[in-house]
């Protein structure tokens, strides 16, 4: 056999090992929302043989993508995003890979990346201002900075047209969230901002991998596991991008 034919051979036989572990990584997401899954379902699901798919089980378990046993599969929620983020570096569909994966499991992860950098966690903060309602997926707060996260799956895909309607929807919750904190409202009270005298807010695009660009509008598109190193050195950066900033209004009404 030449060269060439070996070169091609191999080539082959990669693409082949990147479908299977495509195809049962895609199982994976389909079937492990909040229970464990047995190794024969997920071979069924995945229409991979058994040994085939055990060895993949294997590879994942030791890349820290899954927990296996003896003949059960289990995953986290946190592993559910790197077998997801796993699978779209093989080739899967983004709203499938999308559609597998559950609201409360995106901003769970981004509350723990909070969390890790000492912030306090508000999810789903929902406020009225300028007969309006508005909703914030995530909200960071550690004095004085706030963080107002939008969650985005991108169920159809990276386009800079969905993008930057994103950001501009964030902005404007954002600046309606200092407005209602720069005013007397029980907002301060339910952050438990009560004590700040002044504050940040930075509003922050949170996608499941990077996009076309990093920024827009001076307001940051973070990958979801790249947030909690954006969060450690945000404190330095804050200049560069766009804040909303507020000072608590002097009141003999207690909050």
């Amino acid at each position: 056999m030449s060269f060439k034919e070996t070169s091609l051979k191999s080539s082959r036989n990669a693409g082949d090992f990147s479908r299977i572990d495509r195809e049962i990584l895609m199982s994976i997401l389909k079937l492990t929302s909040g229970e464990p899954v047995s190794r024969a379902l997920l071979s069924k699901d995945s229409r991979v043989p058994s040994q085939v798919t055990y060895k993949a089980l294997r590879r994942f378990s030791d890349e820290g993508l899954i927990w296996l046993s003896d003949k059960v599969v289990e995953t986290s929620w946190s592993q559910r995003i790197k077998v997801a983020i796993k699978a779209l570096e093989l080739g899967a569909d983004f709203q499938k890979v999308c559609g597998f994966l559950g609201w409360q499991e995106f901003e769970s992860m981004a509350a723990v990346a909070l969390e890790a950098n000492n912030f306090t966690v508000e999810k789903r903060f929902r406020f009225t201002w300028t007969n309006r309602k508005w909703e914030i997926d995530v909200l960071g707060c550690k004095e004085p900075i706030v963080v107002c996260i939008d969650c985005k799956h991108w169920h159809h895909g990276w386009r800079s047209s969905a993008i930057i309607k994103a950001v501009e929807a964030q902005i404007q919750r954002t600046r309606a969230l200092s407005e209602i904190l720069h005013s007397i409202h029980l907002a301060h009270k339910k952050l438990e901002l009560t004590s700040w005298k002044r504050g940040i807010l930075i509003p922050l695009i949170l996608s499941l991998v990077p996009g076309p660009f990093k920024f827009y509008k001076k307001t940051p598109i973070v990958p979801i596991m790249q947030l909690q190193n954006f969060l450690s050195e945000l404190p330095a950066h804050t200049d560069a991008l766009l804040c909303f900033n507020w000072e608590k209004l002097k009141s003999t009404i207690p909050f």
